[in-house]
């Protein structure tokens, strides 16, 4: 994409290594002061995106590409009402044994996940993307941006101060909401499957290339894309292209170039 002439932003989950980050905190706190959540979410924003950033940077200098790469640790707006706070259902880190759970609850609300226990965070909806303005301004300037990482920190506005709350936002989610407001025109978001399916694992199971946005939010309000999964990626896309932007296209990373192409993916438009 880069060696085509994009203007790229590049945005990550962070599930598996914020629940790591969880259990140091958990094992050290006899030693040191365990940090908040959203202390170790911003946390696995700097540790992940110096790994792409560093990684990126080589590659470009292989190929004699000069352009410039940054992460932008990145907060975003949450609700302090939303209704998520109330009960936590996002599964981050490994998956415990009941044991392990048991001693687990002593810090961290559990859930039965996945033939075994993790713990379980608030995910509230992403409102609004503070640092948009500055990674706007540098994708302007030609810079390649990692931001949003891990779904950003999540803040809540009070009186006009921002302030942390423990909580981890769905990646899609928080993607849409950037690429949206720095007013992107393609979102692409890179799972692992080639397609979305209707009836994914079942005998009838039949892959979506090209949809319009309303006949894909149809079959999303039908209950096809389960929310642990597919779901989130679908209604990101849905937003993005209900907020303006000119398609969304879900696929794997292996067929990322293919699909930004018209060759594969499921491509989602007005």
């Amino acid at each position: 994409m880069i060696k085509a002439g994009w203007q790229v932003v590049i945005t990550h989950g962070n599930g598996p290594q914020v629940g790591a980050i969880l259990l140091q905190q958990k094992m050290t706190k006899d030693l040191v002061p365990p940090m908040p959540l959203h202390v170790c979410v911003s946390l696995t924003q700097g540790q992940i995106g110096y790994m792409i950033q560093n990684c990126l940077v080589n590659e470009l200098k292989k190929n004699g590409i000069k352009r410039e790469v940054a992460t932008v640790i990145t907060q975003v707006v949450v609700n302090a009402d939303d209704e998520a706070f109330k009960n936590p259902t996002k599964p981050v880190g490994p998956v415990y044994s009941e044991e392990e759970a048991k001693e687990m609850e002593k810090c961290y609300q559990m859930g039965k996940y996945e033939n075994g226990y993790r713990i379980l965070v608030p995910s509230p909806k992403p409102i609004s993307i503070v640092e948009s303005a500055i990674i706007k301004k540098l994708i302007e300037d030609g810079t390649i941006v990692i931001a949003a990482g891990g779904g950003g920190i999540p803040v809540v506005e009070e009186g006009g101060v921002l302030r942390g709350v423990d909580a981890v936002i769905d990646k899609d989610l928080a993607s849409e909401k950037l690429a949206s407001q720095i007013n992107a025109d393609d979102f692409l978001i890179l799972t692992d499957v080639d397609e979305v399916y209707l009836n994914y694992g079942a005998p009838n199971a039949r892959k979506i290339e090209d949809i319009n946005v309303e006949e894909i939010e149809r079959y999303y309000e039908e209950g096809q894309f389960p929310p642990g999964s597919m779901g989130p990626k679908v209604e990101a896309a849905i937003k993005f292209v209900r907020n303006g932007g000119r398609e969304t296209i879900i696929t794997s990373i292996e067929r990322a170039w293919d699909a930004l192409n018209g060759m594969a993916g499921t491509h989602i438009h007005a």
